[in-house]
């Protein structure tokens, strides 16, 4: 039986809130530079820090420089690029993983004009056409022939909302999550991840082995404990279980 999201309150003693970005605690815009972060939400996330002794992260496909940025001067433990990248609430950093063949980062900006945006970040590439929907099929058949190529290590195409991020096989936002939960203030804790999208999913896969609870936003998933209708449904609910009066420093 599904759980009524708005009477769900953890205890934040033992809980740890790993949150997916867009689509989930923000709301999507027309490209990625244009997402805006309420205050109201980090005022929340930072109450939610120091209930938790620090046991939030953000798991997003960003790389960690744009969530830092975003989210600024709020210190967040994060995994970043689908688990290409993982900082600590303390600085530490875990495995980084390897960038995508440059040969094929330029081929794939090439894509971009006529309302596709190129976004790249390194160990990925990211097409955004959600000002071109109609350039949808030509890209995904473009983005599939290149990647069918013989590159110097193997890679993945992600499938998205009105996204194609194309990155080196081998980690997800599941094994950054694994390899967080190993840290503290996380260990030991009972996971609570909220996620959106199709990248989301595998990160739902893996909270039964980790105790956890899964959420979708603005879509019911098999097997998650209940679902968000919209983002702002999801910051409404941090707000509320976020202890009035505690917060960390910014």
């Amino acid at each position: 039986m599904k759980m009524d999201e708005p009477l769900f309150t953890p205890d934040l003693r033992k809980s740890a809130l790993l949150l997916d970005v867009d689509g989930t605690i923000v709301d999507i815009a027309p490209t990625p530079d244009a997402v805006r972060v309420p205050g109201s939400l980090k005022d929340a996330l930072s109450r939610l820090v120091a209930a938790t002794d620090g046991a939030v992260a953000l798991v997003s496909g960003r790389r960690i420089a744009d969530l830092d940025r975003l989210f600024a001067p709020l210190p967040l433990a994060l995994v970043g690029g689908h688990g290409a990248e993982l900082r600590l609430l303390d600085g530490a950093k875990g495995r980084k993983s390897p960038q995508l063949d440059a040969e094929l980062r330029r081929r794939l900006a090439v894509l971009a004009g006529a309302g596709v945006v190129a976004e790249d970040k390194g160990f990925s590439v990211a097409l955004h056409f959600r000002q071109a929907p109609e350039r949808e099929k030509t890209l995904r058949d473009a983005v599939a022939k290149l990647c069918g190529e013989r590159w110097s290590a193997p890679v993945e195409i992600l499938p998205g909302k009105a996204v194609i991020e194309i990155k080196p096989a081998g980690f997800t936002k599941a094994t950054g999550v694994r390899e967080l939960m190993k840290h503290a203030p996380f260990a030991g804790r009972r996971p609570i991840f909220i996620g959106d999208d199709t990248t989301d999913e595998t990160v739902f896969a893996i909270m039964p082995e980790l105790d956890g609870i899964a959420f979708s936003v603005g879509r019911d998933v098999a097997g998650v404990a209940g679902h968000f209708a919209t983002p702002a449904r999801v910051r409404a609910w941090l707000d509320r279980i976020a202890p009035v009066g505690e917060s960390v420093a910014q």
